[in-house]
């Protein structure tokens, strides 16, 4: 009879909005669960961030200045060894497991892999062409036409209906990039040609991927991709390596640019892979969107600053609205009035808790302001001035390093 009375009395007492939930210790819940060590996101954006950079960077240099103008070549290279990586990562290691996940059979291979890695050979041989004539500023600019490419690739193919909203949404996206490219003073037919050609390949590989391997069977993370992809591009890209820049490709050229640069190239652009795959999940779109904007701009400021590319103020103009025009595109008007929001409110709480590191940043823009317009009047306005000072800063980067 007390025990009933206590039970009523529990009852009595307790919300009846609320669910009545099991009784379970979370002491006892928290200490089952193994506690997994991992990093801030900050940490996988900026690698991320690095080796992105890191990868064009090298590129152009191994293509442009050290003269190694065999671009097929080297994404064959890139592929044989991302190739032989993946094999030894799926047997030595678990981070190629979810592969197993996946139903791959020599049907499906044959039917959807080799279709999608033909485009895709041809969009990594097309863009490393690009580098032989172009600024790494102007193709990064260039590249921010993919989703519209991508957009209108869906609509031909019937995979989405067509949409004049998001078109309209897009077209500053276009106007933006119209606008970079009437201002780039190195302009190269042919070099734009390759990139255009590069864009709309990556465009058609995307949303083959999208009608071919839909399901969500068969989802893959970057990683696993290349494990299947590579050696089906290898073998592609080889054969077209065989007739067209083997023949006059001798040992004198790979010597001239190094075994280990070569090594070191291809580790960095398979590091670059393994890097998404640890960035997924790890971050929001909206992180992933800026961080893709931030690479894009330091990339630009670093083809200024290491391959003394000019940037035209016209051409600035121009980057920026195509930039606007991609968040826009990718978050959404609602999202951004919101993020906005959010933004202007950190900002101002930084202001009152941190006012050192918001006057820092403030400096820090201002600074990076300040480079990107001279480097843009500087190569047009002053040429020998601006040798000079590019001439200064690399000696002291060089008293720095011995």
């Amino acid at each position: 009879m007390s025990d009933e009375k206590v039970r009523a009395s529990i009852d009595a007492a307790r919300d009846p909005a609320q669910p009545v939930l099991p009784t379970v210790n979370p002491n006892i819940q928290k200490r089952s669960e193994p506690e997994s060590a991992s990093f801030h996101p900050a940490v996988y954006i900026s690698t991320w961030i690095a080796l992105s950079s890191s990868v064009i960077i090298f590129n152009k240099y191994i293509l442009d200045t050290a003269k190694f103008h065999f671009p097929i070549f080297l994404t064959t290279w890139h592929l044989v060894f991302a190739t032989v990586m993946t094999q030894l990562l799926a047997r030595f290691t678990t981070i190629l497991d979810s592969r197993k996940k996946v139903p791959m059979t020599g049907r499906v291979y044959l039917r959807a892999i080799v279709p999608i890695g033909i485009f895709f050979s041809l969009s990594l041989i097309c863009g490393n062409k690009a580098y032989l004539y172009l600024s790494v500023a102007f193709i990064q600019m260039l590249k921010a036409t993919t989703p519209v490419a991508v957009l209108i690739t869906t609509w031909t193919l019937g995979i989405h209906p067509p949409n004049f909203k998001t078109l309209g949404n897009v077209s500053f996206i276009v106007l933006g990039v119209i606008i970079a490219s009437i201002g780039e003073i190195k302009f190269v037919m042919v070099g734009f040609l390759f990139q255009v050609g590069g864009i709309i390949f990556e465009a058609i590989r995307l949303s083959m991927v999208e009608r071919l391997l839909s399901s969500a069977e068969f989802k893959m993370d970057p990683l696993v991709s290349l494990y299947y992809y590579a050696p089906a591009c290898a073998i592609m890209n080889g054969m077209v390596c065989l007739f067209t820049e083997l023949p006059v490709l001798t040992m004198d050229d790979i010597n001239r640019v190094g075994g280990f640069t070569l090594v070191a190239n291809a580790a960095i652009a398979f590091m670059l892979n393994v890097s998404v795959v640890f960035l997924v999940g790890k971050t929001s779109s909206l992180v992933l969107t800026l961080s893709g904007v931030l690479k894009d701009i330091l990339l630009v400021f670093a083809s200024i600053m290491l391959f003394r590319d000019p940037v035209s103020l016209l051409q600035a103009f121009g980057y920026s609205i195509a930039l606007g025009g991609l968040i826009y595109y990718k978050l959404g008007g609602q999202k951004m009035k919101e993020y906005l929001a959010q933004g202007s409110i950190a900002w101002g709480q930084l202001g009152q808790t941190r006012p050192i590191l918001r006057k820092l940043m403030i400096f820090g823009a201002v600074i990076i302001s300040f480079f990107l317009v001279i480097g843009s009047l500087g190569p047009r306005y002053a040429p020998e001035s601006t040798d000079k000072i590019y001439s200064g800063i690399g000696n002291m980067i060089a008293d720095k390093g011995v």
